[in-house]
């Protein structure tokens, strides 16, 4: 979680200061949910993710020089810096986007489910999206075919209360989602997406009862981000003193807490993992920085298809 933050911090230091360019979407506040989720998945399970990914990507494991060349837009990066931000996408380790249309990765993952379930493969598809995308359509289209398919599909959403701007309030005559899911016959609960072992052990029992083919789950995350929507976003729709009082229960700072209590943590070895982990990100900027960048007679690949000379009779 401590590195998903600072690596999200330098971002926005990079952004402010031009060197990347593009849209860009923080996960600053909400770690818990993709650490947690993350521990109970396995190299085999596939995860599904929205344009809020980083926190996602890293704790898949994809590694932090690819992701950080990808906000360079670099070659070297995991979507060959064709993605940015908003695309990350690494294959071998199974994450699936990084995907910019708000629910437009929830079809994709019920494609993934099914696939599994057709071959016969004890995987689970994790899915992640927002409280904004649970009144697309998509999301709807989903939870029915997930729960009419038996599809070993977990579904993780992550309220953080404000979709890209307007209150959940606002869009969503009824506010408990983990209630609603429920009507389509699919085991669901919320969850306090701020406390990264509550997550954990969600997240855990619903991996197991998705293996154990009791078809799929729903997980309502209950954060919180700390920032604006996007870096574009003034975040004029919040009280401050909402802001501040939500900071009030940092997951990063509850489990350091916890740890302290229990004697698994010192001032010492957290001083250690913070340097630890600034030296690291200092790499992964030096790394981009240097990347080089896509040949400009490479930039039609992969988007058109090339024509084969047809041989001779």
């Amino acid at each position: 979680m401590l590195g998903i933050r600072r690596f999200e911090e330098r971002c926005v230091e990079l952004y402010s200061a031009a060197r990347i360019r593009g849209f860009m979407h923080l996960y600053i506040g909400e770690e818990a949910v993709a650490v947690g989720v993350g521990e109970a998945l396995t190299e085999d399970d596939a995860v599904v993710s929205t344009y809020r990914e980083h926190g996602h990507a890293l704790a898949r494991g994809v590694p932090a020089d690819a992701v950080m060349a990808e906000m360079f837009g670099k070659a070297t990066g995991c979507s060959h810096g064709r993605g940015g931000s908003m695309h990350l996408f690494d294959a071998d380790r199974r994450f699936y986007g990084g995907n910019a249309i708000v629910g437009g990765g929830l079809p994709l993952a019920a494609g993934l489910a099914l696939a599994d379930r057709m071959n016969g493969r004890d995987r689970v598809t994790c899915c992640f999206f927002g409280d904004g995308a649970f009144a697309e359509g998509e999301f709807h289209e989903t939870a029915n075919l997930a729960a009419l398919w038996h599809l070993p599909l977990l579904l993780v959403c992550e309220n953080n209360l404000y979709a890209m701007g307007t209150a959940l309030e606002r869009h969503q005559a009824q506010t408990d989602l983990a209630m609603r899911a429920a009507s389509y016959g699919m085991v669901s609960w919320a969850v306090d997406g701020m406390d990264v072992l509550a997550v954990e052990d969600a997240a855990r029992r619903a991996a197991e009862g998705i293996r154990a083919g009791t078809g799929p789950h729903f997980l309502e995350m209950r954060t919180y981000r700390f920032r604006a929507h996007s870096m574009y976003d003034p975040d004029r729709y919040r009280d401050k003193a909402e802001i501040e009082q939500w900071k009030e229960r940092d997951p990063i700072e509850r489990l350091a807490r916890q740890l302290r209590e229990h004697g698994g943590l010192t001032d010492k070895a957290l001083a250690a993992l913070e340097d630890r982990i600034s030296a690291e990100i200092d790499g992964t900027v030096e790394t981009a920085e240097q990347a080089p960048e896509e040949p400009v007679e490479d930039l039609l690949k992969y988007v058109t298809s090339q024509v084969e000379e047809a041989s001779p009779r």
